[in-house]
């Protein structure tokens, strides 16, 4: 069993942007998350998508995400779009954005494969919300389909693996929880057939709380016997 994982990453410029991905890359992650919420600007996105042959992931979190983007909605959509036309393979979509279903047609027509994502930050969902939002976001058109909601308990990590479980037969989904109750899901959502999920580049380099190093994620993965 393979367990994928993508390194988020928090860059202020595009040379900063450039020496991480390397980074990245030497780190053997699967997959690179590019915060665009951070970049001063994002015009010359080209080059980071050919510095490199791991699929670069484009977001572009709000300030109510948890993220650093104070611009209109329209802005932040505008971003997204960018990075599709200079060779980003991924974008992640707002569930939570009313144009979402547009943005994702658009990103498609530009050959990008859009990841619709839906974040919780303030508790968990049952199995039955969860499974309303991944049809929802399979309706949409996602390619990939993200659902993170937040640990408060480490009990609160069983019922999203299980729905991991179950759901990852319905779609290529990354599902986990947040926080510092969440690394059981981190760590072993791929276990249960999340498509990949997320770290840190090295401890203190964190987008988000809870996130491992992939260091130590890769070690873990060692310990089980996967790759």
């Amino acid at each position: 069993m393979t367990a994928r994982i993508c390194v988020s990453i928090l860059p202020k410029t595009n040379l900063e942007a450039l020496k991480l991905i390397e980074r990245a890359e030497k780190a053997q992650a699967d997959f690179v998350e590019v915060r665009l919420d951070y970049l001063e600007t994002s015009r010359k996105l080209s080059d980071l998508s050919a510095s490199t042959k791991i699929p670069l992931i484009a977001t572009n979190k709000l300030q109510n995400e948890k993220g650093y983007f104070a611009g209109a909605e329209t802005e932040r959509q505008q971003t997204l779009l960018n990075a599709a036309k200079n060779g980003f393979q991924y974008v992640d979509v707002a569930l939570s954005n009313p144009k979402h279903k547009d943005t994702i047609s658009q990103l498609r027509l530009l050959g990008a494969k859009p990841i619709v994502s839906y974040h919780k930050f303030d508790g968990t969902l049952n199995a039955s919300a969860m499974e309303k939002v991944l049809d929802e976001e399979i309706a949409s058109g996602a390619t990939v389909c993200k659902i993170v909601v937040t640990a408060k308990h480490v009990e609160d990590n069983l019922p999203v693996l299980s729905f991991v479980s179950f759901a990852s037969s319905k779609a290529k989904l990354v599902c986990f929880c947040m926080g510092e109750q969440g690394k059981i899901s981190r760590l072993l959502s791929p276990v249960f057939g999340s498509f990949f999920t997320f770290a840190s580049l090295e401890n203190g380099c964190e987008t988000a709380v809870g996130q491992m190093s992939i260091g130590e994620m890769r070690s873990a993965y060692s310990v089980l016997g996967m790759k």
